[in-house]
């Protein structure tokens, strides 16, 4: 699909079968109360152990609305065809809607165009595609990638695997004792050598948010590239590529109240350009003759087969959701709950908290010698749901001198008597179990 057709898809997808709104809960850009919102979601109304259900492991998925539900399902029972090429209306309808779903991300995060979202699965095939396409094609021995030890293990392992086949080397930017991003160690370490900053934009463990504005001004001026895992400040925070400068920036659909398995990368347009494909056949090609193959457009280029049609158009749907509450209402009320619960846990007795004072709603903490999976179990048993192990970070936990930890993580349908429940159990935790 050309520019023109990316650019009138909107218009386009105004005409798509309409969609039966009048079962879903009122959408009145005012009415962000909380209890309102819980109401938009099912599976909030489910008992767990004889209990109503306190959800605290955001960080790992988010709950889906009704809307973003009834978007998929909808999907499948009015619009269902193949996109792209299909010459009936059913399929050129799909494809309007696939399409303008890139669009609405691209106005989420304020990309210059559709054509630099590609959909993948999550925000891990998004790291691996840039690491297969873009770091093993420019980066050779002598390179360094600069990591940062937060990184999730999905911005770790594919740039392991690059430097293995490059011959570039890794290296580490460290954290503070307070479990920030040491920017004095960070700044040391940016030299004309570092061709690639991966960088966190939210520790899913600590619940950090870093500068990235700063880490990519600063990055650029020794003319290194740099990848944002925005997965954990998706559902938090305003995003701004063009702001951030950003080169690279991934994400998933699943922790922005979306549905499983449909992901973005947002490249700058001239870097997918020049990147060859990632995975090739099916729809990433222009033309095809026995000897050779030349690629489609932007951003179909990167979307090999049949996509998921019905995620992306549920995505699109999901980031009409959080457009309609408004990102800054939503961090101003995660921001409430930090505040109310972080002096809570702290005072129990037993329990380390670990990370900075300022976070946003993520929080991992140990308990005495009481292993997190343990601790997890006691909590399920009185229908709170938090997640123990090691989160996908286990540099980081290494750096601390641990192996695991328990973590709560909040959404923006958790209440400050959820959080209060947590404390009354930990506070039995302690009580009970030590």
């Amino acid at each position: 699909m050309n520019r023109d057709a990316l650019s009138s898809s909107a218009k386009g997808l105004a005409r798509v079968a309409a969609r039966d709104t009048s079962a879903s809960p009122p959408h009145d850009k005012r009415a962000a109360d909380v209890a309102g919102l819980r109401a938009q979601f099912p599976i909030l109304s489910r008992n767990m152990r004889g209990q109503p259900l306190v959800y605290l492991d955001n960080a790992s998925t988010t709950q889906k609305p009704q809307r973003v539900i009834d978007a998929e399902a909808q999907l499948y029972e009015t619009l269902n065809a193949n996109v792209h090429r299909g010459v009936y209306e059913l399929s050129e309808q799909a494809t309007e809607a696939y399409v303008a779903a890139h669009e609405a991300v691209a106005r989420f995060i304020n990309a210059r165009s559709a054509e630099e979202i590609v959909f993948v699965r999550n925000a891990t095939e998004a790291i691996n595609l840039v690491a297969s396409s873009w770091g093993v094609e420019h980066l050779k021995r002598g390179d360094q990638i600069l990591l940062t030890a937060m990184e999730h293990h999905s911005n770790i392992v594919p740039w392991q695997e690059v430097a293995r086949r490059t011959g570039a080397e890794l290296r580490w930017v460290e954290c503070t004792a307070d479990g920030r991003l040491d920017l004095d160690d960070l700044h040391s370490k940016l030299t004309d050598r570092v061709r690639l900053v991966a960088v966190t934009h939210v520790s899913n463990v600590l619940g950090t948010v870093n500068p990235i504005a700063e880490i990519i001004r600063e990055a650029h001026q020794v003319g290194a590239r740099v990848l944002v895992d925005a997965a954990q400040s998706i559902s938090r925070l305003p995003i701004d590529v063009q702001a951030f400068d950003a080169d690279f920036l991934v994400f998933s659909g699943h922790k922005m109240y979306g549905p499983t398995g449909i992901g973005v990368l947002f490249g700058r347009r001239e870097l997918l350009e020049a990147m060859p494909p990632y995975i090739r056949g099916g729809d990433m090609v222009k033309t095809v003759t026995r000897e050779q193959a030349t690629w489609n457009d932007l951003p179909w280029k990167f979307e090999a087969g049949t996509p998921n049609i019905a995620g992306g158009v549920a995505l699109e749907e999901t980031i009409r959701f959080l457009s309609e509450i408004g990102m800054e209402r939503l961090w101003a009320h995660e921001q409430a709950l930090v505040a109310h619960a972080l002096p809570r846990l702290r005072n129990v007795p037993g329990l380390t908290v670990l990370g900075p004072q300022a976070r946003v709603g993520i929080f991992s903490f140990t308990m005495n010698s009481i292993h997190s999976h343990d601790l997890a179990s006691f909590l399920d048993e009185r229908g709170i749901a938090v997640r123990g192990g090691h989160h996908c970070a286990q540099p980081l936990l290494t750096s601390l001198g641990l192996t695991e930890c328990a973590r709560a993580s909040v959404g923006l349908y958790n209440t400050a008597e959820d959080l209060n429940r947590l404390v009354s159990a930990l506070e039995e935790a302690h009580r009970l179990l030590r």
